[in-house]
């Protein structure tokens, strides 16, 4: 009779084992399915007010407090984490406005090619599915860029001294893709002084 519980008992533990081991492997499987289907986060900003007459200009000093500025607002964007990759053109202009959010949240300033906003929107897929990412790019490259994020197709045109807006397309695994736009900083006086005239 004692034999007979033992081999229960030692039935029942693998059982509770193997049911365990299912389960984990359940979860597991179910926290992954999770974390591949969550939202992407995906802003883009143009770059700040630039030095004039020069080429390849970088900021002046007004874009350098709008720099700033930037990274005060993005840095705490996400109240559970951080921006978790931050993006820029080969231009100067757009590296230094990345820059100081760049080394706020202690991630390297990556380089992107806007021109080919098939292949950005494909990096940004595969390597940072989930994430929230900024991009910094010239005011022309803004909408192509949106649009290739299947985000608002409906952008006005964005003058080159144009700088204070954030295009926030959130791209969820399942559903409608939205566009926000955000400003920040000094406001564009382009719009009042072209209604005043």
């Amino acid at each position: 009779m004692a034999i007979l519980d033992r081999d229960r008992s030692r039935r029942r533990r693998k059982r509770r084992l193997v049911y365990s081991l299912i389960f984990v492997l359940m979860v597991t499987g179910f926290v992954w399915f999770l974390k591949q289907r969550s939202t992407t986060t995906i802003m883009v900003v143009t770059h700040a007010e630039v030095e004039s007459g020069v080429e390849n200009p970088g900021l002046s000093p007004a874009g350098r407090v709008r720099a700033n500025e930037l990274r005060r607002v993005l840095a705490d964007v996400d109240v559970t984490h951080t921006v978790d990759a931050v993006f820029a053109t080969r231009w100067r202009r757009t590296q230094e406005t990345a820059e100081p959010l760049s080394y706020r949240v202690n991630k390297p300033l990556q380089i992107i090619n806007a021109d080919e906003p098939g292949k950005v929107f494909e990096l940004l897929q595969e390597d940072y599915k989930g994430q929230l990412v900024l991009l910094v790019v010239d005011p022309a490259d803004v909408q192509p860029l949106v649009a290739t994020f299947e985000g608002s197709k409906n952008l006005k045109p964005i003058a080159n001294s144009e700088h204070d807006n954030i295009y926030i397309v959130s791209v969820p695994w399942f559903g409608k893709e939205r566009t926000l736009q955000l400003h920040y900083g000094r406001p564009y006086a382009g719009q009042q002084s072209d209604a005043l005239e």
